[in-house]
């Protein structure tokens, strides 16, 4: 990986924890539940939470976009959602939890110079991201920008993530792997364990047959475990990955990116640090 790539993937490790937060805090949910949705479990919140921006759309078009859900699970979810709240309540819901999250995570931080700072430089970046043939992305970055800084920073993490999440689905389809094929392979080359992935919905008949497709390929052994060319593999699609996520970070140029990276490191540990985020996820940051 070259020092461009790696400061591409650098940036994504950085802001994932910043963005991911409106599916994990509690302000969140409660705004959510506010709402009428089941917070019980993290799945009605969160379907509606990221489709919003894409509008009172179907079941077909949310699994599309977020390509590694069975397309059973997200039926149970949409268009249901919507029966619940519109997605404008639900996206002026989720800035009203993020809000609330960021200014318990973040304290004094919230209304620093320094974070003003990192917020209009993720801006800078965010606008830059080309959003042709890639939804979320496009979705979010059609959202007005709010005017308090640390809001001005998780949209732009949000825009910035879905962009590059966008960019993944076309290298995994150019790498000819299916939605469940993407998790078996990820999963064979140790990004996480078994277990994490079943949060997709994935049946055991369809992990296997999937796991069946792939070994006829060969890039997997009878065991479950990648084979050098999985791995080979799975290394293109995360190396073009960073390769289509590049394009903002080469407009806010390499001296702005560094300095982004500088000011976003203590969120970031003020954030891992609150122990709100699960440990491992089926992002396999970190291990890739």
């Amino acid at each position: 990986m070259g020092d461009g790539e790696g400061r591409v993937r650098q940036m994504w490790h950085l802001l994932e924890p910043l963005h991911a937060v409106v599916y994990y805090a509690p302000q969140v949910f409660e705004e959510a539940e506010s709402l009428g949705y089941d917070t019980g479990e993290r799945w009605p919140s969160y379907f509606a939470l990221r489709a919003a921006p894409l509008g009172a759309v179907g079941s077909r078009q949310v699994a599309s976009a977020f390509y590694s859900f069975s397309p059973r699970m997200v039926a149970e979810h949409a268009p249901a959602a919507w029966d619940i709240a519109a997605p404008r309540e639900v996206i002026a819901a989720r800035t009203r939890g993020v809000d609330r999250a960021y200014r318990a995570l973040l304290g004094e931080r919230t209304d620093s110079p320094d974070l003003a700072e990192a917020a209009a430089l993720a801006r800078r970046a965010a606008e830059a991201a080309r959003t042709e043939g890639r939804p979320l992305a496009a979705a979010n970055a059609e959202l007005p920008w709010p005017g308090e800084p640390h809001l001005v920073l998780w949209q732009a993490a949000t825009i910035l993530r879905e962009h590059r999440g966008d960019g993944h689905l076309a290298a995994l389809l150019t790498a000819g792997l299916d939605s469940v094929e993407a998790l078996v392979s990820f999963a064979s080359i140790g990004a996480a364990p078994v277990g994490v992935f079943a949060s997709r919905g994935w049946n055991e008949h369809e992990w296997a047959a999937a796991g069946e497709r792939l070994l006829a390929r060969g890039l997997l052994n009878a065991d479950g475990a990648g084979t050098d060319a999985g791995r080979a593999l799975r290394a293109e699609v995360e190396r073009r990955t960073d390769q289509l996520a590049a394009h903002p970070w080469q407009e806010l140029g390499a001296e702005n990116t560094a300095r982004l990276a500088e000011l976003l490191g203590p969120l970031w540990l003020e954030v891992l640090g609150s122990g709100l985020l699960p440990r491992e996820t089926t992002l396999g940051i970190g291990k890739v």
